[in-house]
């Protein structure tokens, strides 16, 4: 089940959006639960991820969309963000909450069919999957979508997690064939990064989960690159 969330305080907006969802989860025999916010600071109260998707508008009292969306980044890496605004460059600061995309007020069907779509799939694509680390304590089951990045010291890999840090020894080339498929990206030759948890790129500098990690200059094309095709929704 698709689990997505509607924050938008003009009534007459949230029930087209939940008519939109209803009939597109009817065209395509797709099961969603949809739950409505009438702003955001109700969406944010006690926020826990939840979520697949958030459909959230930026212009709201008391605590608008974009103010919503950094403090749902603080909790909640992976849910898919779309804005709805009534002009398109009240959506630019986007980027800074990995925000997918934005609707257009009024909202036409086909578009909203179209950019659900390419939300649904990101979605799908951040779920990842399971992999095994072979430690010397034991052995550690890890969700890629878990993965903040993989740093290699001396023949040892280190998986930075929202788990904590495993290591052991391995190589770069087969960490990264195993989890490049799930959006992951070296932004230099130690180091191999998960694009999900990218916050702010400066000059040679990537923040990702609150780490600032070096860009060498021989992967920066390859990574920007990577990390344009993630923010704009290619899988």
């Amino acid at each position: 089940m698709l689990r997505i969330a509607i924050a938008e305080d003009e009534a007459e907006y949230r029930m087209q959006l939940t008519e939109f969802l209803r009939q597109y989860g009817e065209n395509y025999s797709m099961e969603m639960e949809i739950s409505c916010f009438s702003n955001g600071a109700d969406l944010v109260q006690d926020y826990q991820p939840e979520y697949d998707i958030i459909l959230l508008d930026i212009a709201m009292p008391d605590l608008d969309g974009m103010e919503a969306a950094r403090r749902i980044r603080q909790v909640d890496e992976q849910v898919v963000l779309v804005f709805i605004t009534q002009m398109a460059q009240y959506a630019i600061n986007g980027y800074e909450v990995g925000a997918l995309d934005f609707l257009l007020k009024p909202v036409n069907y086909d578009v909203f069919a179209m950019k659900l779509t390419k939300a649904i799939r990101r979605a799908e694509s951040r779920e990842g999957k399971r992999i095994v680390l072979t430690l010397q304590s034991g052995v550690q089951v890890l969700q890629t979508r878990d993965i903040y990045y993989v740093e290699i010291q001396n023949h040892v890999l280190h998986y930075h997690t929202n788990q904590g840090e495993f290591s052991l020894r391995g190589t770069m080339q087969k960490a990264q064939q195993e989890l490049e498929p799930y959006h992951f990206s070296r932004c230099s030759n130690w180091c191999l990064v998960n694009l999900a948890y990218v916050s702010q790129v400066d000059k040679s500098v990537a923040v990702v989960a609150g780490t600032p990690l070096d860009i060498s200059r021989r992967n920066r094309t390859t990574f920007m690159a990577a990390l344009t095709r993630y923010m704009g929704g290619n899988t």
